[in-house]
């Protein structure tokens, strides 16, 4: 069963949304210095209870997205597509990560597939 492992939330202001959720919600970010815009990384606390994501800088289609861990990307888009969603951004190396894909759902949500890979380029 595919579970949620990762969200990306936008932000217009890293300094101020990193404050914010810091002081908040006691979350720590690392920035990922090798994107081409801001990325910072977010620990949301320690153990297995919940899930890390990231703040990104907004763009035009910045929207919160909810990132789904998949066995293989290759049979969740397929089914994704089987099941009346659609596909946004097809299988996209996070280099020794894994594979990336965006999908919009029935309802118009964006999400994302993941499928775990430390040998992706």
């Amino acid at each position: 069963m595919a579970r949620p492992n990762h969200f990306e939330i936008p932000v217009d202001d890293p300094d101020r949304a990193e404050k914010f959720y810091g002081e908040v919600f006691g979350w720590t970010f690392q920035r990922y210095e090798g994107a081409p815009q801001y990325y910072g990384m977010a620990n949301t606390g320690d153990g297995d209870v919940g899930i890390n994501g990231a703040l990104f800088q907004r763009g035009s289609d910045g929207v919160l997205t909810l990132t789904m861990s998949v066995d293989s990307i290759e049979d969740a888009m397929a089914k994704v597509v089987e099941k009346g969603g659609k596909m946004v951004q097809g299988k996209t190396p996070i280099p020794s990560m894994g594979w990336f894909a965006t999908c919009v759902d029935t309802e118009g949500n964006r999400f994302g597939l993941f499928t775990n890979d430390p040998k992706a380029a």
